[in-house]
C-alpha cells in the first residue's frame, strides 16, 4: 500500500519521518523521493539493518537508521518533534520468504521466528510450554477455535521428537486439523503459526507502546499512518484512533458515540479504514488483509492512552 500510505502521509520538505518498520526499504524510499525530507528508519531485525547500509550511503546524511524496537522511537529521536510516523505492522515479506527465519509454513527451516534474532525461539515455546499454555497463546493469539486439539497435538508429537523445524510443526498441527482440503482458504497451521509470531516477539505489547511513543513525538500537524494485517493489530490502532479523536464508545450501539472525556489529541484523515486497491492485491496476495487507518496531531495530550488496555486478555490468565 505504498502510494496510500504515501498519500495519507504527505511528505513536506524539510520534514522529520518515522520509518517504524523499515524491512526492506520500501516505505522510506517513497518518503525520501516524496519530498526533500529526513527519515529516521527503525527495524529490530540485523539483517534488515546491514541490508539497508547502502541506502542510507547513498542517502547524503536524509537517512539514519537504527536498530531497536518502534516501541522506543521516542528515546531514538529524542527531544526532536517529527512531522510523521508510518507503522506496518507484522512480520515483512523478506523475512517471510527467508526460509531460515522460521516464520513461513510454505518452507521448511529452523523453528525460530524471532524478528530481533534474539531470545527465545518459536521452538523453545514449542517445546517447553505445557498444553494448557500453548492452547492459550494458540486460542488468543491466533484466534484458533481448535487450540486445545492443537496444543495436545504438539504435545504429543513432541514426545515422540522435539519440533524443530516449521515442517514438523506443520504435520503436528495437521494430526489435529487433518491435511488443508482443495476448498480451504487457509492452511490450518495458519493461526497456530500467527500466535507463535505474535507471542515469540511481544507484538500486541509493542504495538501499543509505538502509538504511545508515536503520539508523544509528533508535532502538531503531524501524521500517525498505521497499516495492520490481521484483527488483533487492528482493534488495538482502531480503538487508539477512536479514544485520540474523542470518539468514545459508548455502551449501547443504538446510542451515539460520546464526546464526554479529555480533549482529542488526533483527528482522523477519513471514517474508517482503507485497503489495498484490486491491482495491488493480484500482484501482492498479502495485501488482501491489509488495513491503513491514520491520524493528525491536533493537540497535546490531556491524558495517557493505557497501553495495557489495548492489548488481548494475558495469555497468562485461564480460559473459560
Amino acid at each position: 500500500m505504498l502510494a496510500e500510505v504515501l498519500h495519507a502521509l504527505a511528505p513536506q520538505a524539510g520534514g522529520i519521518y518515522v520509518d517504524g518498520t523499515f524491512g526492506a526499504g520500501g516505505y522510506t524510499c517513497g518518503i525520501l523521493a516524496a519530498a526533500d525530507c529526513k527519515v529516521v528508519a527503525i527495524d529490530r531485525d540485523p539483517s534488515a539493518i546491514a541490508a539497508g547500509a547502502s541506502m542510507v550511503a547513498s542517502s547524503h546524511g536524509r537517512l539514519r537508521l537504527v536498530q531497536s524496537t518502534f516501541g522506543e522511537m521516542g528515546s531514538i529521536v529524542e527531544d526532536q518533534k517529527v512531522q510523521g510516523v508510518v507503522l506496518d505492522i507484522g512480520v515483512s515479506s523478506m523475512q517471510i520468504d527467508e526460509a531460515a527465519r522460521g516464520f513461513s509454513f510454505m518452507r521448511d527451516g529452523p523453528l525460530d521466528m524471532r524478528m530481533g534474532q534474539v531470545g527465545k525461539s518459536a521452538a523453545d515455546y514449542v517445546n517447553g510450554l505445557d498444553a494448557e499454555q500453548l492452547a492459550q497463546i494458540i486460542f488468543i493469539l491466533g484466534e484458533e477455535p481448535r487450540s486445545r486439539s492443537i496444543a495436545k497435538a504438539i504435545v504429543t508429537a513432541r514426545s515422540e521428537a522435539p519440533l524443530l523445524t516449521t515442517l514438523a510443526l506443520v504435520k503436528a498441527v495437521e494430526r489435529a486439523t487433518g491435511p488443508q482440503r482443495a476448498k480451504d482458504r487457509t492452511h490450518p497451521a495458519t493461526r497456530t503459526f500467527q500466535a507463535l509470531r505474535i507471542h515469540v516477539n511481544g507484538e500486541l505489547d509493542e504495538l501499543a507502546q509505538a502509538l504511545c511513543a508515536a503520539e508523544d513525538i509528533l508535532d502538531m500537524g503531524g501524521r500517525l499512518v498505521v497499516v495492520t494485517f490481521h484483527s488483533l493489530e487492528d482493534r488495538i490502532v482502531k480503538k487508539f484512533f477512536a479514544e485520540r479523536s474523542g470518539k468514545l464508545p459508548t455502551n449501547s450501539r443504538h446510542l451515539p458515540a460520546s464526546h464526554d472525556g479529555p480533549a482529542a489529541s488526533f483527528e482522523l484523515l477519513f471514517k474508517g479504514h482503507q485497503e489495498a486497491g484490486p491491482e495491488e492485491m493480484l500482484d501482492n496476495p498479502r495485501s488482501r488483509s491489509a488495513k491503513l487507518r491514520c491520524g493528525i496531531r491536533t493537540a497535546a495530550a490531556s491524558f495517557k492512552f493505557d497501553a495495557r488496555a489495548m492489548a488481548v486478555p494475558s495469555v497468562e490468565r485461564r480460559r473459560h
